[in-house]
């Protein structure tokens, strides 16, 4: 994946070895020094194991924090993305359901990482069982690395729901906008051989400087029946563009070949094949 540059300064992060216990942890004020410019990398985590026995994705342990008291604890209907604390609804209205969660990690200089956002992909359970007769034979373990079977939930008009949930307090939507026009332009490339720029243009000026990203802030970006792309922020619906071409470039990002997090990929694919073996 290329190098880009997001537009904003980042807080000098303490030392994790010099954090206190989570007794006094509760106590602490959290110090943040100036803020600087700063090269953006895309970092991914390994990829999965591919030994590891077949698992349900999005039931992941959550962080050691959210155990300190039970009124803290997510709703038991939530699963939480560890590193970030974010949490995300198992299921979204329409019948769409988490298949795995995942983070967007950029390093600084090549020497710390910060949390971008974190996200969730939902995919409707009637559609992914379209896909049933065809995979008949297939079993779970392997589903999830058939090429065909990815192929064809990236390609297809199936109904799937990718939701950021914002972790860095200091992003703005103009940084969004920039890292949206690199990576989601390199997918346009990649699968039609040109820049489509129009199209390019017509999703990134979706994500105005009017809207504000403070953190927990959440965008969807949403493929409907037609291929129709959705985005919202905060629930509010921002835009919407028809283009089976977009609607692949950008679930491409997150369970694709080449994603932001190589763990959430593994997670991701994991879930949709288990919805044909239900």
């Amino acid at each position: 994946m290329g190098s880009l540059r997001f537009p904003f300064s980042l807080p000098q992060l303490p030392n994790p070895s010099r954090w206190p216990k989570p007794s006094s942890f509760l106590l602490a004020a959290a110090t943040v020094g100036a803020g600087i410019g700063f090269a953006v990398n895309v970092s991914s985590r390994s990829a999965a194991d591919p030994s590891e026995p077949y698992r349900r994705p999005f039931v992941r342990p959550s962080p050691i924090w959210a155990s300190v008291s039970l009124a803290d604890a997510p709703p038991a209907d939530t699963s939480v993305e560890p590193s970030t604390g974010a949490s995300f609804p198992t299921s979204l209205d329409g019948g769409r359901r988490l298949t795995g969660i995942g983070l967007r990690k950029s390093s600084v200089l090549g020497i710390k990482n910060i949390n971008v956002y974190a996200f969730g992909v939902y995919a409707d359970d009637s559609d992914i069982k379209r896909l049933s007769q065809k995979y008949d034979n297939v079993a779970a373990t392997e589903l999830k690395e058939n090429k065909e079977f990815i192929e064809d939930v990236l390609d297809q008009d199936l109904r799937l729901t990718v939701r950021l949930q914002i972790v860095y307090s200091r992003l703005s939507i103009g940084s969004v906008r920039n890292a949206f026009a690199k990576t989601v332009g390199s997918r346009l490339q990649k699968f039609s051989g040109s820049e489509n720029k129009e199209l390019l243009q017509s999703f990134t000026s979706l994500f105005k400087d009017e809207y504000k990203l403070p953190k927990g802030s959440v965008i969807d970006l949403s493929r409907e029946q037609g291929y129709v792309l959705q985005i919202k922020i905060d629930g509010e619906d921002v835009g919407k563009i028809q283009s089976k071409l977009l609607c692949k470039s950008v679930l491409d990002l997150y369970f694709g070949d080449d994603p932001f997090d190589n763990q959430a990929k593994e997670d991701i694919r994991s879930g949709l094949a288990s919805i044909l073996f239900e």
